[in-house]
């Protein structure tokens, strides 16, 4: 089994509701299985400012998975969820993203691990510190919690009460 961690975002619609559906839909089988979750971050968007602001959480998994796989299984509860593409960084229901993946490096036409703006986004690093704080950036050779100490992004990210 691998370890994942993987981000997710929702500021359409039900927010926290999104969430817990997205969550039902990716764990509880053999192949993806939820071993950790942070606590729900109300999280000011990044890109145009005039959108909901986001709820976020991040995951650690344990898959059966490789990369790709888990990649198209994160689509795929994307497409059944209904999420539109849109408009770059706009509102969604849902966003899924696979933010590192044991200490794999991945640079395919399709899928980049670890996510190439991990380090630069404390809507992310907040959350995954919650739960990973000493995992590692397997090409920035810092740990997750040192990214976060060193992170400018100044976007707020604040606790949001409601659990999943």
């Amino acid at each position: 089994m691998s370890t994942a961690y993987i981000s997710l975002g929702s500021n359409l619609g039900n927010r926290i509701g999104s969430l817990k559906e997205a969550l039902d839909r990716l764990g509880g089988s053999e192949e993806v299985i939820i071993v950790k979750r942070s606590p729900v971050y109300e999280t000011q968007p990044v890109g145009p400012q005039d959108q909901r602001w986001f709820l976020n959480l991040v995951i650690g998994v344990q898959t059966t998975l490789d990369p790709e796989s888990l990649l198209d299984r994160l689509l795929a509860v994307e497409d059944q969820m209904g999420r539109k593409r849109d408009e770059h960084w706009g509102p969604r229901n849902i966003d899924l993203d696979i933010l590192l993946y044991d200490d794999r490096i991945v640079n395919t036409n399709r899928l980049i691990i670890p996510h190439p703006r991990l380090h630069q986004r404390r809507f992310v690093l907040v959350p995954l510190s919650e739960i990973a704080s000493q995992a590692s950036h397997p090409i920035l050779k810092k740990t997750i919690r040192e990214l976060l100490d060193g992170c400018r992004d100044a976007h707020v990210v604040r606790f949001y009460q409601e659990k999943i």
